[in-house]
């Protein structure tokens, strides 16, 4: 399998999961529809599935122009079916979606929204995390509570370390000025942070990150316990 980043917007990545053997392919929450379009048949690709990882408008807005295009089949939370326009298949927490040579597990991810999802490929060693986990970060508490994306984080965490994440936004720069206030003495961190500079200085993108960079560098995933993750999330919210 193959990814390819597709910005979109002001600051969304969407990504396309391509199998390499018949040209066929994934696309993980197409915020828009004409980047999408463009990469696909420019490349002669067979959009078969949209994968949504949760229905705000900035990860659903292709949906439906896709679908209509390439007769793309569009799947999300069952949670999710009333906000999803045109949903095809209905997910449940962990179960394995199989289709083609296409398979992840799903992870309910609920705090950024009730019905998140992360869609985990692991034979790929790939998790797309939406607005759950960013690289340096973790989502706004819209829908949930503290709690929730407390353990949320911490289902994601637990995955193998070398398991890369794609997160749905370009966020990390701001996202390190914050990790470095509040853990300065972080030596994992100043080196990312000096990684990260040159990335967006060759105009490239920051992610994927992995688990382990996580877990040795963003603050949300190294806080022990409920409290300490909570006035972190407060002090990011008026960062």
């Amino acid at each position: 399998m193959r990814i390819e980043i597709i910005p979109c917007l002001q600051d969304n990545y969407s990504y396309l999961i391509i199998d390499e053997s018949n040209n066929s392919a994934c696309v993980i929450d197409p915020s828009e529809a004409y980047p999408i379009i463009t990469f696909v048949e420019n490349n002669d690709i067979k959009l078969k599935y949209i994968l949504n990882t949760h229905h705000h408008f900035d990860h659903i807005g292709g949906n439906k122009e896709l679908k209509r295009k390439f007769g793309s089949t569009i799947i999300g939370f069952k949670e999710d079916s009333h906000r999803i326009p045109e949903i095809d298949i209905l997910l449940e927490d962990n179960q394995i979606w199989k289709a083609q040579n296409f398979i992840a597990k799903i992870i309910h991810v609920p705090g950024h929204t009730s019905g998140h999802i992360c869609f985990h490929f692991f034979n790929e060693k790939l998790v797309f995390t939406g607005d759950t986990l960013f690289s340096l970060g973790c989502g706004k508490i819209f829908e949930g509570t503290s709690k929730q994306m407390f353990d949320s984080l911490n289902k994601i965490k637990s995955l193998p370390e070398q398991t890369k994440v794609y997160c749905g936004h370009e966020y990390t720069l701001n996202n390190s000025k914050f990790c470095a206030k509040y853990d300065t003495e972080n030596l994992n961190l100043k080196k990312k942070i000096e990684n990260i500079n040159k990335k967006i200085t060759n105009g490239l993108p920051t992610v994927p990150s992995t688990i382990k960079e996580e877990l040795d560098c963003n603050i949300f995933l190294r806080t022990k316990d409920l409290k300490s993750f909570s006035k972190l999330r407060d002090l990011k919210d008026n960062f």
